[in-house]
């Protein structure tokens, strides 16, 4: 982190990997619960010189810097504070005649988690949000499972009989898959024979026993259940967008799998294709009809890397898929042990469950080492949507993927870039517009550009560098990239009328008539706006639970159309944050009221 990224981030608010405090004279106690939680999360900085004042950050500084750095890294080096030595990375920094210290703690490996205070494992921390919290019991059994040496689905299990437990129409079905895909290798037609030839069974001395790995792929329905006391998964197709819907609606579809891991892939598949989009065509070179839906591709690598991946230890919390009418939710208990960024790189990657995974892409239920999310992202960006979004929680040990159906080019961004003058190519037109996005608040990553389909680093980082000599984007570090605010602007002003255009020009007073052609939602916000009000008021006022439907469909679209306006433009983020109304949105506000 440079001098100008750790002013970028004292401009914003404290999150789960940026965390500061006060350490004037001497380093505070609860530096090290900070130091636990980035260290079992996925690492993050610690700032000393800093404190929270009004909700603001503000740099107070550190009067003996010397001592301080020297203490900290002395206690991280030595390994009896916490069970674990610590390699920060420190940097130094003087603003404004103030000494500031930032350490990023690096992410611990999932053999050394987890990482705790005074010996005592229960003094473990994970990071949630801008807190330290101690971990529960059943966080520090998924912390103690993940670091075994022994993987989980490999263990054998002398309580269940080899000879009842397998369902042998789920063997016969892959024992065919796997000849069709592997005809290298001699046909055993016997299923015990099969399956002890692939390690499912194993032999102990003069006993043959069922291996994890086998009985949830392959076992019957009442072994699976006793070895796994929850469900495979849930699914549920929801007919409503995410942002209409609450835990007071129904599903409109459901199924609990409670079966072998193969028969709840078979089930899923026959539910997805009674739902999913079924275009026909003809291949000119082979005549053969392809009817495969669209986003096939990104289900199946989605679908596939929920079952194979999950927790199957984890008896607290069940993997399940939620579809909408506008993004499908893919969730799993168990994070991924790579970063984001290393999910993109088509590279083997270290698994939880290496038997479940290999058992898949031995008949070809799985693109090949690697490059499921890749795959997952590629279909989705030639289905010019916005890129999946991933939560890879390591503290908590889930993982979420969703794919939104929603386009990355919309007509807006299309009169946008006729309307700046620069040439830009369809890659450089994808970052910009993600860049564009709500969710994005106008800052993008080069791993975020490696998600519009972008294959290495490199080329992501060609594609910023050529936004910012265009001075569309400015960087704020070597790896973050943020939109230009005369830009940003003018996309605004730019708006189609669904979300926010503006089509009355105003300046100073009112004079003659201003147009109302602004959404519903807008009129309804305007109905609200008294004075100066937080956007949690705002919200609140509406009656509106959900804060991304807020945004996207309320208030970014009233800024747009400049009919409210923030209190601290300069820093959107500001916990001082307020919004009112400008002059034209009260002359709209007093045509409706009159």
């Amino acid at each position: 982190m440079n001098q100008e990224e750790l002013l970028a981030r004292l401009n914003g608010i404290e999150w789960n990997d940026f965390e500061c405090k006060r350490a004037r004279n001497g380093v505070p106690e609860d530096a090290y619960t900070t130091v636990s939680a980035f260290a079992n999360s996925s690492g993050g900085w610690l700032v000393f010189g800093v404190s929270e004042c009004d909700g603001q950050l503000e740099i107070t500084g550190i009067e003996s810097p010397d001592k301080v750095q020297n203490d900290f890294l002395a206690v991280l080096r030595g390994g009896k504070k916490l069970n674990l030595v610590i390699a920060v990375e420190p940097h130094r920094y003087e603003v404004e005649g103030k000494h500031v210290f930032a350490f990023h703690v690096p992410e611990a490996t999932r053999y050394d988690k987890p990482v705790y205070l005074k010996g005592d494992p229960r003094q473990s921390y994970i990071r949630r949000g801008a807190g330290d919290e101690r971990c529960t019991q059943s966080e520090l059994e998924r912390f103690l499972r993940d670091a075994a040496q022994e993987r989980y689905d490999g263990a054998a299990l002398p309580d269940i009989p080899v000879e009842r437990c397998f369902d042998l129409d789920t063997v016969r079905w892959y024992q065919a898959q796997f000849s069709m895909r592997n005809q290298e290798h001699a046909e055993i037609s016997d299923p015990i024979e099969f399956l002890l030839n692939w390690n499912f069974i194993i032999e102990q001395g003069n006993s043959m026993l069922p291996t994890r790995a086998g009985v949830l792929l392959f076992g019957e329905g009442r072994y699976v259940r006793q070895l796994l006391p929850r469900p495979v998964l849930d699914y549920q197709r929801i007919d409503m967008p995410f942002d209409e819907w609450s835990a007071e609606h129904r599903w409109h579809d459901r199924y609990v799998f409670e079966e072998n891991i193969f028969k709840t892939w078979q089930g899923l598949v026959a539910r997805y294709m009674r739902v999913a989009e079924h275009p026909f065509s003809i291949d000119p070179a082979t005549l053969r009809r392809n009817d495969d839906p669209p986003d096939y591709v990104a289900f199946r690598e989605a679908a596939i890397n929920l079952l194979i991946h999950q927790d199957y230890g984890d008896h607290g919390r069940k993997a399940s898929i939620r579809m909408f009418t506008d993004r499908t939710i893919f969730w799993n208990p168990g994070d991924a042990f790579a970063t984001e960024a290393e999910l993109l790189e088509p590279t083997e990657k270290e698994v939880r469950n290496p038997s479940i995974v290999k058992a898949f892409r031995r008949i070809g239920l799985s693109d090949q080492a690697g490059t499921g999310i890749r795959a997952i992202f590629h279909n989705w960006h030639e289905l010019g949507r916005v890129p999946p979004l991933l939560n890879n929680d390591k503290g908590r040990k889930e993982f979420e993927l969703v794919l939104i159906n929603k386009a990355l080019i919309n007509d807006a961004m299309e009169r946008f870039r006729r309307d700046i003058g620069v040439s830009l190519s369809p890659e450089q037109a994808d970052a910009l517009a993600l860049a564009l996005e709500p969710s994005k608040e106008g800052r993008i990553s080069l791993t975020d550009i490696r998600g519009l389909g972008i294959n290495t680093t490199r080329q992501a980082k060609q594609i910023a560098e050529f936004l910012v000599r265009q001075q569309l984007l400015g960087p704020v570090g070597d790896t973050l990239f943020e939109l230009k605010a005369p830009f940003k602007h003018r996309f605004l002003e730019r708006a189609e009328p669904s979300t926010g255009e503006v089509t009355g020009e105003v300046t100073g007073e009112v004079t003659g008539e201003v147009s109302e052609k602004v959404s519903e939602e807008v009129q309804k916000l305007l109905s609200v706006m008294t004075g100066e009000m937080k956007r949690a008021e705002i919200q609140a006022a509406l009656g509106l639970k959900h804060e991304d439907h807020f945004r996207d469909a309320y208030l970014s679209p009233a800024l747009a159309s400049d009919v409210i306006e923030m209190t601290v433009p300069d820093k959107p983020r500001s916990s001082k944050q307020r919004y009112r109304l400008t002059t034209r949105g009260r002359a709209l506000q007093g045509k409706e009221q009159s």
